[in-house]
């Protein structure tokens, strides 16, 4: 468990340095003033850099940072195992639609999933937050909507995941009409990678335009406001051209937590 780690202060120091610098980023590129959230993408990485950056430097301060992004459902299910409730885990990677009820249902503080680009996998979700609300109702507690984001294949490409801008539609109605244990939050993109490495905080890239349009027509579609559905596009390398464009959400972890690991020699709890 989380109070059994032992964490490096050098290593910790160097997270919150990091972690202070991407925000700093954050906020210079974020002209319009507003809530820009950050996800620091842990994957791959030990369970002691997310606690070093989350738990309080001082006993009555408030946690460091909340918003956490995993890729694999079952290093996620471990990690959320060791760690505090009172982070809020993103799934963001490709996720199968046979481990979509798992995932909803035995982690009751994941916060949201992006890159939800099936009928079927939204069913799967819906499933597992349900068999969870239903667990709970012997007094824990009642458990709050999964916040789901609906990505978007805004490129083009057939190795990208994603709806067609023109189908996503359909999908948000899905999820609104049959999926009462899931929040539609938001629309999210990865994008190709040549347009997002030559992205500036000046240009504009082709795949976020694309987000940005695919969202007004969904909304105009719903009656929704703008604000109403979120955008969650931007990674290390164009974040501040993302919120420049009006991105809500950005994923940033290299930058924060140095080079990853291969995956077969990463490890949840490092010893010694």
């Amino acid at each position: 468990m989380a109070e059994d780690m032992q964490i490096n202060p050098q290593r910790a120091k160097q997270l919150a340095e990091n972690l202070a610098i991407i925000t700093s980023r954050i906020n210079a590129a974020n002209k319009a003033g507003k809530q820009v959230r950050l996800v620091a993408v842990s994957k791959l990485k030990p369970a002691t850099d997310i606690l070093s950056l989350h738990q309080p430097q001082a006993p009555s301060s408030q946690p460091l940072h909340y918003h956490f992004g995993e890729n694999y459902v079952q290093e996620l299910l471990e990690k959320s195992k060791l760690l505090p409730r009172t982070i809020r885990w993103h799934f963001i990677g490709g996720l199968q639609s046979n481990k979509c009820k798992q995932l909803a249902e035995q982690i009751p503080n994941l916060w949201c999933v992006s890159g939800v680009d099936s009928a079927k996998k939204a069913d799967g979700l819906e499933k597992g937050r349900k068999a969870l609300a239903e667990a709970r109702k012997d007094g824990k507690g009642e458990v709050e909507r999964l916040k789901i984001m609906v990505q978007v294949n805004t490129s083009g490409e057939e190795s990208k995941s994603g709806v067609e801008p023109s189908e996503t539609i359909d999908l948000c109605r899905h999820i609104i009409d049959n999926c009462p244990h899931l929040k539609l939050t938001g629309l999210m993109t990865i994008g190709a990678i040549a347009r997002s490495q030559a992205t500036t905080p000046e240009s504009e890239n082709e795949d976020f335009i694309t987000l940005r349009e695919t969202r007004d027509k969904v909304v105009k579609e719903l009656g929704w406001k703008a604000e109403e559905l979120e955008l969650s596009m931007g990674m290390s390398a164009d974040f501040e051209g993302a919120i420049a464009m009006g991105s809500d959400e950005v994923r940033v972890g290299s930058d924060i937590f140095g080079e990853r690991p291969p995956k077969k020699d990463a490890v949840i709890v490092e010893k010694g």
